[in-house]
Order: C-alpha cells, then structure tokens, then sequence
C-alpha cells in the first residue's frame, strides 16, 4: 500500500536505544557499530588487532538529521529545520532526507518509527 506525501510527512522516527553513537562538539554524529561475531573473537584470541567498534561518521547533514530523531519531531518538522539551517545547500530536501531516512531505517536499523 502506498502512503501519501502527508502520511510520509508526518511519520516520526527515533534512534533505537541498543544504537550507539557519540557526538562531538561540532556536532557531527559518529555511530559505533559494536563488532563482536565469534570469528572477529577468534581472531582476537590469536593477538589481531580487530577493533571492537566499527566508526561511521556522519556529514554535517546526516549529524543534523539523525540529532533530530527523537520520536517526536516528523520528517516535515526535521526538513523545516535542516532548510531553516542550511538553506538551499540542502534541496532538493525532502527527497534527500527521506533516501538517508530510508536507508538508516531499513538497511543500518540504526532508527525506528513511532508511528
């Protein structure tokens, strides 16, 4: 079934409590991704430097997105602030924002929706 722009607009998304993530004075979001499968402890073992987290760093954008996520605001309220802070370095927005939500929701699970 397919949902209307208004029905996309107005869903609302928070940041899964299990993702960790940090965020650093300039405001730029770095998701640790714990990496803790039986063969990267095996390999452990046997003195491999394999680090326990996986770092992914955002851009400014992403960072201003994901910090948005809290349940609360709706992707119509999160792109009004991305335009309010960004201006036109942003469009065309809401087709950016819903690919970067869409791809954190469905393929990192690092999100999930609230309505």
């Amino acid at each position: 079934m397919m949902k209307t722009n208004e029905e996309i607009l107005n869903t609302k998304f928070k940041i899964c409590d299990y993702v960790e993530y940090e965020v650093n004075k300039n405001k730029i979001v770095t998701v640790l991704e714990k990496q803790d499968y039986k063969i990267q402890r095996f390999f452990r073992k046997l003195r491999f430097k394999i680090p326990m987290y996986k770092k992914i760093e955002f851009d400014e954008y992403c960072s201003a997105v994901f910090i948005q996520l809290d349940g609360n605001r709706t992707v119509k309220e999160v792109g009004e602030n991305l335009q309010h802070k960004f201006g036109d370095k942003v469009n065309p927005l809401y087709e950016r924002l819903l690919v970067f939500l869409n791809h954190i929701y469905d393929n990192c699970k690092y999100i999930e929706k609230i309505n």
